[in-house]
């Protein structure tokens, strides 16, 4: 597979437009499998978190298929058509947006709570290593915004149940489509509100290591009223 290995501290984005591009290009076609993660971090010069979120966002653009166990196959080799176009407008949408807030806010709730009750020991792991990945890039736009994706993803895993995946997979496709340059311009640069946004993460992780499923529920909630608050903000500008 033709790749750039990237010199400096690179970011999942950065990895995913290069394969997508191989993809559109024709140089990866529909039914091609791509080397295993492993094989790829190594390529690329990254960790496997970061490769996974690449491989991750390349399936949220519909590109390739991710099989437990299986590998990667490309699926498509045209860009995906946004399943809600308006967001484009994002300003002129504000009722849309709303509405996205509110029903992540009550599945992250729940997946919130069901984690605190049915991770196992290696997603609790997984979790606590990003929380740390968190404090150690405070005041990274990027890489908050990565982490910050990669928690609740990873949280969403960890309730082991393949709908609520699924459903937290498809509300937060949309979100981060419609917010991502809000969310790095006015949040992750912002050190004072990524600190906060650290402490209330590892606030939850603590709630979820502890198997406390009421007080993951109350954290999380509580985490994103705050983001809802900021995002607000931004909006009335």
């Amino acid at each position: 597979m033709e790749i750039t290995k990237l010199s400096k501290r690179n970011h999942y984005e950065e990895i995913a437009e290069q394969i997508k591009r191989l993809i559109v290009d024709g140089k990866l076609k529909v039914g091609d499998k791509l080397p295993s993660t492993k094989e790829m971090s190594e390529q690329f010069g990254v960790g496997r978190s970061t490769m996974r979120e690449a491989l991750s966002a390349l399936k949220a653009m519909g590109y390739i298929e991710i099989r437990q166990g299986g590998g990667c196959t490309v699926i498509n080799s045209a860009p995906v058509e946004v399943e809600l176009p308006e967001l484009v407008s994002l300003r002129m949408n504000r009722e849309t947006l709303l509405e996205l807030l509110e029903a992540r806010q009550s599945l992250e709730v729940s997946n919130a709570s069901i984690a605190a009750a049915k991770a196992s020991d290696t997603d609790i792991a997984a979790l606590r290593t990003i929380v740390s990945e968190m404090e150690t890039s405070i005041g990274d736009d990027a890489e908050g915004e990565r982490t910050d994706l990669l928690f609740h993803k990873t949280l969403a895993e960890a309730t082991h149940n393949s709908i609520m995946l699924r459903l937290f997979e498809s509300i937060i496709g949309q979100l981060e489509l419609a917010i991502r340059e809000i969310r790095r311009v006015e949040i992750y640069a912002n050190r004072s509100v990524a600190e906060r946004l650290y402490r209330e993460h590892l606030a939850i992780f603590e709630a979820i290591e502890s198997r406390d499923a009421a007080l993951a529920g109350e954290r999380m909630k509580a985490h994103l009223e705050h983001v809802v608050s900021n995002l607000l903000k931004v909006l009335q500008k």
